[in-house]
């Protein structure tokens, strides 16, 4: 005897007799195919959600007309694909709901989507997660937790773009210790305030300044961007963002020129809100860039022949010193290539120190004494760190970091004591 066939979800009305035949069939298809409907009684879909075979509990879960006290007996469900396929579901509902429907579903739907983003699934409450990430009607109470999540892919779309999160929660979660992924989460928000992006630069984290500065929206304050200039000489992930930061000062401008790869001069040449004075600034650097490029074509050695690097290391700091070579970009450059006599007397001329004096303040393995050493010498803050780590024999985990992304960690007379101190020992 041949079958009737099942009703399928475009199938036209099914009965109330028919749909109580139909969830008791021995066929998990055809009882699957009656929970993909959404004109079936509310009593069938409930009955359903407790079936025995997760097929039809999926279908169940992704069912729009399934009630909600299912949903919440599916919300515990024991197989993981019905959970994602009910956080799908439930999450998309929310933003859909007017005002008095939110109230009507205060009691089922938001506590689904409570139990929901504290499964144990990572899966389950990243799908919450993407749902809910710019829906301003979500929990705040699941936002928040959504925010905090162990998991990155979970907490970084919430991060990123949920409205509900304030300025004190962004800056609550980034002083809590947050990592890489967040923060680069939280730098790429769309208008994200004055207060958060110190917190973010406060971090010292490179990638996510970079993200930071990538962000035209960002408002970063005027004097914290010259800050970030001063320091991009050694971070060269930032000098592409710096270059394109609307409202750059016109000093910041003036300094990116003088250390940005060529390739990006001419974006430099090319902003229209530069004065006349920036203007020739800029473009001088670019004369002058091109006449080094051609004197070291002309004077390139030949096979055999003697090189700069066979100068003497005292004569040649002193000869790039007098030239006013010897800024930030050479130091750096020196001590990124391992060039440790250069360094040593090129901090020696900017510090106005002795020799004898850098060399013992290097060899004392002190990061207090070489962060003094660096700031006498004008240097910045990161490349103090560098030098502790590099020159200094300091492990990079003892290495004193820029305060602020930036600053320098100790007071002006701590490291005048400090200098104070080895100037001390070495005329003893």
């Amino acid at each position: 005897m041949t079958r009737a066939a099942s009703p399928s979800p475009a199938a036209g009305p099914v009965s109330y007799e028919e749909s109580k035949r139909l969830a008791r069939d021995p066929d998990v298809t055809v009882r699957a195919r009656l929970a993909m409907r959404e004109d079936v009684r509310p009593e069938i879909l409930y009955f359903l959600a407790e079936d025995a075979s997760s097929e039809v509990r999926r279908s169940i879960a992704a069912n729009h007309a399934t009630p909600r006290q299912a949903d919440l007996i599916l919300a515990r469900d024991g197989d993981e694909a019905v959970r994602c396929h009910l956080a799908a579901k439930v999450a998309r509902l929310m933003p859909d709901l007017d005002a008095e429907e939110q109230a009507q579903a205060q009691k089922y739907l938001i506590e689904v989507i409570e139990i929901l983003a504290q499964d144990e699934a990572v899966r389950v409450r990243q799908i919450v997660a993407e749902a809910l990430k710019d829906v301003a009607a979500a929990p705040p109470d699941v936002i928040q937790r959504l925010a905090r999540d162990v998991e990155d892919v979970v907490a970084c779309p919430i991060l990123e773009f949920s409205p509900l999160l304030s300025d004190e929660d962004l800056i609550e979660i980034i002083r809590s210790g947050c990592v890489t992924g967040r923060l680069k989460a939280i730098s790429r928000r769309n208008g994200v305030g004055e207060r958060v992006t110190d917190a973010i630069i406060e971090t010292d984290d490179t990638a996510a300044i970079a993200e930071l500065l990538d962000n035209t929206s960002a408002q970063i304050r005027e004097e914290t961007l010259d800050s970030l200039v001063d320091a991009a000489l050694e971070v060269t992930t930032w000098h592409g963002a710096l270059v394109r930061r609307p409202e750059l000062s016109l000093g910041a401008v003036r300094k990116l020129a003088g250390f940005v790869a060529e390739s990006l001069l001419g974006i430099l040449q090319a902003r229209t809100d530069l004065d006349r004075k920036t203007a020739r600034a800029v473009a001088k650097e670019v004369r002058r860039r091109l006449k080094d490029d051609q004197k070291r074509n002309r004077k390139r050695p030949r096979e055999g022949g003697k090189k700069d690097e066979a100068e003497d290391p005292a004569v040649r700091a002193r000869r790039l010193f007098d030239s006013g070579q010897l800024d930030d970009e050479a130091m750096s450059r020196a001590l990124n290539g391992g060039d440790r006599d250069l360094v040593r007397h090129g901090l020696a001329l900017r510090a106005g120190l002795p020799v004898a004096m850098v060399d013992h303040i290097l060899s004392a393995h002190s990061a207090k004494g070489v962060t003094a050493l660096a700031w006498k010498a004008k240097c910045p803050m990161r490349f103090a760190t560098q030098l502790q780590i590099r020159m200094g024999g300091i492990a990079p985990a003892q290495a004193l970091k820029p305060r602020g992304g930036i600053n320098y960690p100790m007071t002006p007379d701590e490291m005048t004591w400090q200098l104070e101190f080895f100037e001390g020992l070495v005329s003893h």
